[in-house]
């Protein structure tokens, strides 16, 4: 049985999804802190059981006959977060699965000016020190988050963003289903996997010319400083938490943590990724 946790979040329930055209139902359980909300996910035959990474007890039941469990990454960042995605990872090797999944990020390492790659590398730290076999999906950046970014620009023509650098967006659905042929029959990586990115990288520069020929508008790519950007985003609302982890990853982005791109996502799909022209277009709808 392959048992997936946060199945109710966006990830989670499209690599549930992917595996149900792979796999009987009954082959397949979800690890939730509410089970109300999975009520579509029960309907199609998967297992449907509580979990909570706080609370370590609860997942002995929800890993409870696996062979494989995928600990898709949580919200929670620092120590904390770190420390709650190594006790699933213990749970599931003490329930016997034969390997632990761990969704991490395509440029974790402990040196990152980004938060979240930080944790990432401490968990496969983790990880490696539990003693079962652990594979960690090195996912590319969310192509979702362009969406955020850009909203605004058409109407006023200026996408107004700190500096950056080239960033191989990658579709959250390509990343769901690229992670359910791994946890299936795809090949067997011990350790982190290359990057799982889209065929190509582009800058912000790159993005306004593609949305100024989607919408037949004219957006001009200006950079604002890192304060005055961190300054407009917070008088919007915008949590000063939230705001320095989007900053970190501009700086993350200019450094050229995340141009790296691979072919192994375009292979494990049998097709091309989701371009940023699609994303865009997708975004615009």
């Amino acid at each position: 049985m392959i048992i997936v946790t946060g199945a109710t979040g966006a990830l989670g329930s499209a690599t549930v999804r992917a595996l149900l055209d792979r796999m009987p139902a009954d082959q397949i359980g979800v690890s939730v802190r509410d089970t109300a909300k999975a009520a579509d996910l029960a309907a199609t035959g998967v297992r449907i059981r509580t979990g909570d990474f706080a609370d370590p007890a609860s997942l002995a039941r929800a890993f409870e006959g696996a062979d494989r469990v995928l600990v898709v990454s949580g919200s929670t960042l620092g120590p904390d977060g770190v420390a709650m995605h190594a006790a699933a990872a213990r749970a599931a090797a003490d329930a016997g699965a034969e390997r632990v999944f761990y969704t991490a990020h395509q440029n974790t390492k402990a040196d990152s000016p980004v938060a979240f790659s930080v944790d990432h590398a401490h968990t496969e730290a983790a990880l490696a020190e539990i003693g079962t076999p652990w594979t960690s999906l090195r996912n590319g950046f969310y192509a979702h988050t362009v969406g955020w970014l850009i909203a605004g620009a058409t109407e006023t023509g200026e996408l107004l963003l700190p500096e950056d650098g080239p960033i191989s967006w990658t579709a959250r659905e390509d990343l769901a289903l690229a992670d359910a042929v791994l946890l299936t029959d795809g090949p067997t990586f011990d350790g982190p996997t290359p990057a799982l990115t889209a065929t190509e990288a582009v800058t912000f520069e790159d993005v306004a010319r593609t949305l100024s020929e989607v919408t037949g508008t004219t957006v001009r790519r200006t950079v604002i400083a890192d304060d005055e950007w961190l300054a407009r985003q917070t008088a919007a609302g915008m949590p000063d938490a939230a705001a320095q982890m989007m900053l970190g990853m501009f700086r993350g982005a200019r450094a050229g943590e995340f141009d790296e791109v691979d072919p192994l996502l375009a292979q494990l799909l049998g097709r091309e990724p989701v371009s940023i022209r699609a994303i865009i277009e997708r975004t615009l709808a």
